[in-house]
């Protein structure tokens, strides 16, 4: 089955890659020899879609100096069409929202009208943030433009914990066209089948279809990754926390932490029907975090394949 029949038919076990485009300021050179990389690197792997980032200035949502600096990267779809052509899996591409007038999302939703796209509109990252377009017209453009566009959202479990409403906001944003969500990077069960939980009643009373839910991996490789997730919001618990810095081995030892959330997740959700899936990525340019991060996608299709696929 193909991506779009997967979300479309709000199947489990779902499995994207992402990734953010290369530094705005390389040379077309350099954005090359990256692409070739990642290419090597991911043509092999078996996964549904290929998720790149629309990464955007965040200094407004937190008050900590960000650990590493803000440097502009490509726009996903251009880097998309001109470096990873030759990478034969469905793109979802990320739109932050609010950097774009109403004209430019316009024209970019009604391009290649007549082909499957994916997209993921993100809102603005605080309130204090000044944006071009609110995420709820730029959802709307995407409805009334282009009935190819699979429109999904960013679900965020953590915020769950503090105003307990995160499960309304993705019923919301489904009635209004969303198909799918992913999740940040998921440290925090505990927030995870709370949201879940809530999601499930709070569609199986007002009689709202489940649509798939992608949470996020992140394998984190050293101190300065942890604390790089941190200012990222990532919700870490403090058990886990220690768990990873006292460890020997902290890459080894959030892999394994994170299959094992996985799990969890997964086994939540085929008890209760909930289409649940993984998206993983790297959060960091150190090549071990990379590989890391590619070897997780190979272990955690091995288990959705063992729990997904021995049910049908």
């Amino acid at each position: 089955m193909t991506l779009k029949d997967k979300i479309l038919n709000k199947q489990s076990g779902i499995i994207t890659y992402g990734m953010t485009p290369p530094k705005l300021a390389n040379a077309p050179e350099k954005n090359l020899e990256i692409s070739q990389k990642q290419f090597e690197r991911l043509r092999h792997l078996e996964i549904d879609g290929l998720i790149l980032y629309d990464v955007q200035e965040e200094a407004s949502r937190m008050e900590q100096d960000r650990p590493f600096p803000y440097l502009p990267t490509m726009e996903p779809a251009d880097y998309s069409k001109q470096y990873l052509s030759q990478l034969e899996v469905p793109k979802i591409v990320y739109r932050c929202v609010g950097k774009y007038t109403k004209a430019e999302l316009e024209d970019w939703v009604s391009a290649d009208s007549e082909q499957d796209r994916f997209s993921v509109f993100v809102g603005a990252s605080s309130s204090k943030q000044e944006v071009k377009l609110d995420l709820a017209e730029a959802i709307q453009i995407s409805k009334q433009r282009n009935g190819n566009m699979l429109l999904g959202g960013v679900v965020i479990p953590e915020r769950h914990i503090k105003k307990n409403d995160e499960h309304v906001r993705v019923a919301e944003k489904t009635r209004n066209g969303c198909s799918f969500f992913v999740s940040q990077a998921t440290y925090n069960v505990e927030a995870s089948k709370n949201f879940l939980s809530d999601y499930y009643y709070y569609c199986r009373e007002n009689e709202i279809e489940m649509v798939p839910i992608l949470f996020n991996l992140a394998p984190c490789g050293s101190a300065k990754t942890l604390e790089f997730m941190k200012w990222l919001g990532i919700s870490i618990p403090k058990w886990l926390e220690n768990e990873l810095l006292f460890s020997q081995d902290i890459l080894d030892k959030s892999v394994r932490l994170s299959q094992k959330i996985f799990e969890e997740l997964l086994d939540f959700g085929l008890e209760k029907g909930i289409p649940i899936g993984c998206s993983i990525e790297s959060v960091s340019s150190r090549k071990v975090e990379i590989e890391a991060s590619v070897q997780m996608v190979k272990d955690i299709k091995a288990v959705i394949d063992k729990k997904c696929y021995q049910l049908q």
